[in-house]
């Protein structure tokens, strides 16, 4: 590892900011050693905030429909290929049930931007499973809507949103996604998430197309900007339907180092290990969080569905994805020194910590 990089490391370490081109040279430092002392100073900071605790959310994929056509999606609008399926309220509310008696005490309601589940749909839903389990967090990921769609689910109960932003850089973000898509929608999305009560996950896919260090530093120094509650990172795996089909995937490695990253940038930031992390490799998940995250999403789908929410390849949907293998995923997780938590696990903000 060069001094230089030991610097930024150590300037991150204390001040939790780097400007853009510190962020860009400390992405392009990235080697085995440098790697390893960055994740390092992520665990420390990690277990400083919330230690060795492993907080797990119960993932229910409601619906593969979606309106949009971005590029890189499995389930994108155009790809004809795909097994469309949409759980109705009854299935979504079974697999809350389901998870709420094996432990479960976070819910993450993931789909595509389905018009099915219109406000009053989703708002309903939302109510029902908060008024089952009023010990429970709700989060949704369901994409781009309005302020006012965004203000009615969060008085339904909705705790939670998790929308990446994808790329802080806005002619990125117009090669990875249809015209009709706007970046200034997204980051708009972000903001009013926020300023309603949120609590706020935003993230990008790692070695996505026409990536490069100068984009990744934009990122990172938006998500130090934009202060996170959740930041979904996990490396771009292609799907054969889609035009980047021939692209080449993100690495485990460079995932990895960016976790780091960002655990110094905001040290309370829930930083989930994600299925794409298992899906690259078979210890991804570990190793994410030997990086510095300390949430996965193990999956409580039917599993007739589980196989046809495929945002890419290969996607893991078998072993320990599925909650069923909760009690494998405890000791996998023990097995590097780490305890499964199941309850709600918040965000300790600043002030709470």
């Amino acid at each position: 590892m060069t001094e230089r990089a030991a610097a930024l490391i150590e300037k991150l370490a204390s001040a939790h900011s780097l400007t853009l081109e510190e962020y860009r040279e400390l992405i392009e430092a990235q080697s085995p050693e440098t790697a390893r002392a960055l994740a390092a100073r992520a665990v420390e900071v990690r277990k400083s905030v919330y230690g060795t605790a492993v907080y797990v959310r119960g993932l229910i994929e409601i619906s593969n429909i979606c309106k949009n056509d971005c590029l890189y999606c499995g389930i994108r609008r155009g790809n004809a290929r795909c097994e469309r399926y949409r759980l109705s309220p009854e299935e979504i509310l079974r697999c809350g049930e389901m998870g709420y008696h094996m432990g479960f005490r976070t819910f993450v309601l993931q789909g595509g931007e389905d018009p099915y589940f219109t406000d009053e749909v989703l708002c309903g839903l939302v109510s029902r499973l908060k008024e089952a389990h009023p010990d429970c967090a709700v989060t949704l990921s369901m994409g781009e809507r309005g302020r006012e769609s965004f203000r009615r689910l969060r008085e339904a109960g909705a705790d939670r949103y998790l929308l990446r932003h994808e790329t802080a850089n806005r002619e990125h973000y117009g090669r990875l996604h249809p015209r009709e898509m706007s970046f200034d929608n997204r980051m708009r999305c972000l903001r009013d998430l926020k300023e309603l009560g949120y609590q706020v996950g935003c993230g990008f896919m790692v070695g996505s197309p026409f990536q490069t260090s100068a984009t990744l530093a934009q990122d990172l120094k938006f998500i130090e900007e934009f202060k996170p509650d959740m930041c979904g990172i996990g490396p771009f795996v292609p799907h054969k339907d889609t035009p980047f089909r021939e692209r080449p995937a993100g690495t485990l490695e460079q995932t990895c180092y960016l976790l780091s990253i960002i655990r110094l940038i905001h040290p309370p930031v829930l930083l989930p290990a994600t299925t794409a992390l298992g899906t690259i490799h078979p210890e991804g998940r570990e190793l994410g969080i030997l990086a510095g995250a300390n949430v996965v999403m193990p999956n409580l789908s039917p599993e007739n569905v589980r196989g046809k929410y495929e945002l890419y390849n290969n996607k893991l949907n078998t072993g320990a994805e599925a909650a069923q293998g909760l009690a494998a995923l405890k000791e996998r997780m023990g097995r590097i020194g780490y305890q499964v938590a199941t309850d709600r696990g918040d965000v300790k903000r600043e002030g709470t910590m």
